[in-house]
């Protein structure tokens, strides 16, 4: 007996010590989320009525994930338009109180099809909803609540031991609708104007290989489809595809920084599935070749940066503009008018997300809003090109243009804020805020900047 406890510390000694380590464990859970009666649909103003049947369910997916030194993260991915703030808040304030993980440790991505339900009081002005149908969405919208923290408590009881793989895929279907005319794209013979055509793979599988998630982003809106069934729009019929191809995997989609970007052309269920499909490939393909094994070490951070808007119209501006609009925009004027007449205030800046994952060494950022597609071009600018980027993370609470866009003005620099119901517009140094804020909060997570890494040949 002690000649085999030498001989088992001897091996002990000798094992690097990526053998001694302990392994990642990951667990995942799923829920069904499709409204189970008619209700009214986010993401377009232009629908008249609620929904009518589905083409497919809308998810919640979480994995949980848990490092070598016991610490707990947790990514929570849905089909649905946007968590606003009120709904964000108190999800992870539950989650922070029956399973102790803070605001760092939660991600909350929503894919943003526009074929999913209205939560909330978001977006409120664009759709014109009666006492009825806004009853049926608060109902909705607690029983989300509910459904998205036992999602979360589920991923944690099955976590299990895992190994974690990422890489970067590619897929062209987006195009930069401010660059390109939708009306005469087939036309076209140069698509113009920035973009992300990356694919973000997390692969997490059991000691044995086989695969148990696959985590996956793109940067495009899920805007193909505009009819009154439900429906994840492409990344839903890539979630389904994908699960096809993996049985006993669990798809998860996050959406990328693709606020400006359309899928083109669009307006077909066929066209929902061939784009799927696309992406499903891109993965696939990032899945059968060799992928980067992140090492059981996770850091989290988190802040909120308070970003400045411009003044608010007076009460006359917006009296005129009530008279001469129609739609949501005179609904908007005619709520801020409301607003003054009772004696509130009009919010000056907004508390804005942002968000760092380390997994090994693969850094995720995650940002609230409909973040435009410079922000992702410039974040991997400065951490590199393998840096996975999150929109739509937290709290959607309005367009997240650049500096540029917010000069050009046009839909996402000036407009969605009306849509959103902000008072105004953002200040001119929105850009400068929050890459300032996803550097400093990088620096806390312990992400560097690409030269000061060991770059291999």
């Amino acid at each position: 007996m002690r000649v085999l406890i030498l001989i088992f510390l001897a091996l002990l000694y000798i094992l690097p010590a990526s053998a001694q380590t302990k392994s990642w464990k990951a667990g995942v859970a799923k829920v069904a989320i499709t409204p189970q009666d008619p209700m009214w649909m986010a993401g377009f103003a232009s629908r008249t009525h609620g929904s009518d049947g589905k083409l497919h369910d809308l998810w919640a997916k979480a994995l949980a994930l848990e490092d070598a030194d016991g610490k707990q993260a947790v990514m929570i991915t849905t089909d649905l338009l946007g968590f606003p703030k009120n709904l964000s808040d108190n999800i992870r304030a539950q989650i922070l109180a029956k399973y102790k993980l803070s605001k760092a440790q939660i991600i909350l991505n929503s894919s943003h099809t526009h074929s999913g339900p209205v939560l909330g009081t978001a977006l409120s002005d664009i759709y014109p909803l009666n006492p009825e149908e806004q009853n049926k969405i608060d109902a909705y919208t607690t029983k989300l609540a509910e459904q998205i923290v036992a999602l979360a408590g589920d991923a944690l009881k099955a976590l299990q031991p895992a190994t974690l793989h990422a890489q970067n895929g590619v897929a062209r279907f987006q195009v930069n609708r401010r660059n390109n005319d939708a009306a005469t794209l087939e036309r076209l013979t140069e698509i113009t104007g920035p973009g992300d055509a990356a694919v973000p793979v997390l692969k997490v599988a059991d000691p044995k290989g086989k695969i148990m998630a696959i985590a996956f982003g793109y940067a495009c809106h899920p805007t193909v489809l505009d009819s009154y069934k439900w429906s994840g729009d492409y990344p839903g019929f890539a979630q389904i595809e994908l699960e096809k191809l993996y049985p006993g995997a669990t798809a998860l989609f996050f959406q990328g920084a693709g606020a400006d970007q359309n899928p083109l052309p669009r307006h077909t269920v066929p066209l929902a599935i061939q784009y799927g499909k696309t992406l499903a490939a891109a993965v696939e393909r990032v899945l059968s070749e060799e992928m980067k094994p992140l090492d059981a070490t996770l850091a989290t951070a988190y802040t909120e940066v308070n970003l400045s808007l411009t003044t608010a119209p007076t009460k006359v501006q917006l009296t005129a503009m009530a008279e001469k609009t129609t739609g949501y925009q005179q609904r908007w004027a005619m709520r801020m008018i409301d607003m003054i007449n009772k004696g509130e205030k009009f919010a000056t800046s907004y508390p804005f997300p942002l968000q760092v994952w380390k997994l090994g060494d693969q850094p995720i950022m995650t940002l609230g809003g409909e973040l435009v597609v410079d922000y992702a071009i410039n974040i991997k600018k400065i951490f590199g090109q393998e840096t996975f980027v999150m929109g739509y993370s937290n709290d959607v609470m309005t367009y997240i243009p650049s500096t540029t866009i917010l000069r050009e003005g046009g839909y996402e620099g000036e407009v969605a804020a009306i849509v959103y119901g902000l008072p105004a517009t953002w200040a001119s140094d929105v850009e400068i805020e929050i890459l300032n804020g996803i550097v400093q909060l990088a620096k806390q997570a312990g992400v560097t900047k690409p030269e000061s890494r060991v770059i291999k040949n």
